[in-house]
């Protein structure tokens, strides 16, 4: 299982605000996360996705469009890929580890 940390950022909107692409990209995201793809998780910069890689980079490609279907012409999306394989790694065992390594 992998985690990927991904921000889509539309360019060329009427205004600063991004609100309404971030809701769209979320409401893609419970799609996927419905079908038992992928869990999820949005923070204030920006959204960490685990599952199986060949299914997170078919996640990222359905986001990254998402600005695209809203009439943007240029959209710039940063992926950061976590992929470990010597031991399943999740979101919450990320977490915990550095909670317990901070008790020590």
């Amino acid at each position: 299982m992998a985690i990927v940390d991904v921000t889509v950022i539309p360019i060329g909107t009427e205004g600063p605000s991004v609100s309404e692409y971030v809701a769209e990209i979320q409401t893609i995201l419970k799609g996927f996360e419905s079908e038992g793809k992928i869990r999820y998780q949005l923070t204030p910069m920006n959204t960490i996705i685990e599952g199986e890689l060949s299914d997170l980079f078919q996640v990222v490609q359905a986001i990254h469009e998402a600005p695209f279907q809203k009439g943007i012409k240029r959209v710039a999306t940063n992926l950061r890929i976590d992929d470990r394989r010597d031991k399943k790694s999740t979101m919450e065992s990320k977490l915990q580890s550095v909670k317990q390594a901070m008790n020590k």
